[in-house]
């Protein structure tokens, strides 16, 4: 790259880049951004996947894979693991312990589809179902394999 040509990534704030993209939900859009953070690995992958999601236009249940604000003001993507009448209890593909409640107010994205090692998946496609369905049962087995994962990859 030379000194005339624009980076391709620019760094921006965090709050006023969601912010931008609600409003984009709110009108209707679906939007996506890069994933950072990694609880919800192995499905998605910090600076590596990107999740697309557009406000909730059904009920949401066990299983879903959404976009809420903590009372901190933080942003997280994680799945819906119970919903009771206080409100939705939450957990991360790469967790254990479920965090909740969280106010149906907070959750403002449905992920709709990711990219994931640069193929595109959304509800349908095996690795999806699987981490909606049956990963999300397997919270006390987790750890061991996540472990035994992570020393078979790094084998590789």
């Amino acid at each position: 790259m030379n000194a005339l040509e624009e980076p391709l990534f620019k760094t921006v704030d965090t709050k006023e880049y969601i912010s931008m993209l609600r409003e984009l939900t709110e009108q209707g859009h679906e939007v996506s951004i890069i994933v950072s953070g990694n609880s919800m690995s192995p499905f998605i992958v910090h600076q590596r996947d990107s999740i697309f999601f557009k406000k909730p236009d059904r009920e949401l249940r066990r299983g879903d894979f959404v976009f809420f604000q903590r009372s901190s003001g933080q942003y997280v993507c994680h799945r819906i693991y119970k919903i009771k009448t206080d409100g939705y209890y939450m957990v991360g593909d790469a967790q254990t312990v479920i965090e909740g409640p969280i106010r149906r107010e907070q959750i403002f994205g449905l992920i709709t589809s990711v990219t994931r090692k640069g193929q595109q998946l959304a509800p349908g496609d095996f690795w999806w179902d699987f981490f909606e369905k049956v990963w999300i049962r397997m919270i006390p087995l987790r750890q061991p394999l996540l472990k035994a994962y992570s020393s078979i990859s790094v084998r590789k």
